[in-house]
């Protein structure tokens, strides 16, 4: 008896027929996830996006390849964001371009028009070699830059420095990060296989 519980992954011959911007080779989707926005997202080759995960793309949401995006998270891309080449989220990441204004002066949410309401609205970029761990939240205009890393349950508020360890509400630095996944990486791609 087939497993009823395992409802599997849409690959790449399928999600090109689905309209997507890009799709590119060896990329799997959850057929579990709630996506919205097809037209605005690009997906590079060897991109995974796990069960239960929710990308609302009203601007250009773009994964660079060999991202893996784990179970549960909630992607929100009306300022742009970018994941580039071997960044990761783990569980439950939630990552937002876009913020109501929570002082009490403008109404919130989006079944409010938007004159009644302020939002802050900017990019997030996730550099090469990001790591983020499970629970975090990273917020508009924030840039997590080549190799950096966020530990489990942390906010992040501000840009964070290239090849450095983060940690906390609000994420804090705490370490450099070693850069010898670099070495692999190398022998990745000269691997003739790539897979």
């Amino acid at each position: 008896m087939e497993n009823p519980f395992n409802t599997g992954f849409y690959e790449s011959h399928e999600l090109r027929k689905m309209g997507f911007a890009r799709v590119g080779n060896h990329v799997q989707i959850a057929k579990s996830c709630t996506i919205v926005g097809l037209q605005n997202i690009s997906l590079g080759d060897h991109v995974r996006i796990d069960a239960m995960c929710s990308i609302i793309a009203t601007g250009p949401a773009v994964f660079g390849g060999r991202n893996h995006i784990g179970a549960f998270c909630h992607l929100v891309s009306r300022g742009g964001l970018e994941l580039e080449m071997f960044a990761g989220l783990s569980q439950r990441v939630s990552i937002y371009t876009a913020s109501d204004d929570y002082g009490g002066q403008y109404l919130t949410n989006p079944t409010v028009p938007e004159r009644y309401t302020r939002s802050a609205v900017a990019p997030v970029h996730v550099g090469r070699h990001v790591i983020v761990g499970s629970g975090s939240v990273i917020l508009p205009g924030v840039t997590l830059a080549e190799g950096a890393s966020v530990g489990a349950l942390s906010l992040v508020t501000k840009s964070l420095d290239p090849w450095t360890v983060y940690s906390g509400m609000p994420a804090r630095r705490l370490k450099e990060r070693s850069r010898e996944l670099l070495a692999l990486e190398a022998q990745l791609a000269a691997d003739a296989t790539g897979d």
